[in-house]
This record gives structure tokens, C-alpha cells and sequence, in this order.
């Protein structure tokens, strides 16, 4: 996964479970591309501390997502609907009949797999 992608999900999951500050400096730097530079001329601290608490929050983050793992289901969630969607245009695009059942069974299969994420 694209490093900023991952970052932006698993702040968009667990970015809550940071402090006031850290969510603040986070956005800034990661969300709202800020140079770690400027984020410390504005906030009154050095720029290593800046990318120290960047840092820190990615390993918070990370742990969190080791333990809970809210962002590895939401891609596969993801995933099993696109195939869903997959499913549905083919059969509906091919109009036969026992594409049609087919494409059902596989849909109910899927819709499994995904109550069992939830």
C-alpha cells in the first residue's frame, strides 16, 4: 500500500486515539503536506521535534492497527464488494440465465465472507 494512503487510513481509524496535539501536527504534516520546518516555525518547536512526533504517532498508529487490525478488514471489505459489483455487471451485462444463478451463488458466498469481517 502507497505510504500516504496508509497513513491517511490509519489516521482516518485511529487519528481519535491520538492527543490534541499530535492529531494537530499530524495533519499538518502528513494530510495538509506541510514542511516539518514550517509546522515548528508555527507551533514555537524544532524541527526535530516535529519529525520525532511524526514518528511516534506512525508507530502509535501502527501498533494499533497490529492489534485492532480496522483498516486490513476495511480493504478487504473493499475488495469483497468490488467483486460483488464485479459479479453484478457480468451478469446482468451477459442476460443468461445460468450466468445469472451463477453469478448469485458467488454473490451470497461473498456477502458471507463479509458478515464474518463485521
Amino acid at each position: 500500500m502507497e505510504k500516504l494512503l496508509e497513513q491517511t487510513l490509519l489516521f482516518d481509524f485511529y487519528g481519535e486515539l491520538l492527543t490534541e496535539h499530535q492529531k494537530q501536527i499530524y495533519e499538518e504534516v502528513v494530510l495538509d503536506d506541510y514542511s516539518l520546518s514550517e509546522v515548528a516555525q508555527d507551533r514555537g518547536i524544532t524541527r526535530q521535534g516535529v519529525h520525532d512526533l511524526i514518528k511516534r504517532c506512525n508507530k502509535i498508529l501502527a501498533d494499533y492497527e497490529e492489534k485492532l487490525h480496522l483498516v486490513e478488514k476495511f480493504m478487504n471489505i473493499q475488495r469483497l464488494v468490488a467483486d460483488i459489483e464485479d459479479c453484478a455487471a457480468t451478469s446482468i451485462k451477459e442476460g443468461d440465465k445460468t450466468n445469472y444463478e451463477e453469478a448469485m451463488k458467488k454473490i451470497k458466498n461473498i456477502s458471507e465472507e463479509i458478515r464474518k469481517e463485521i
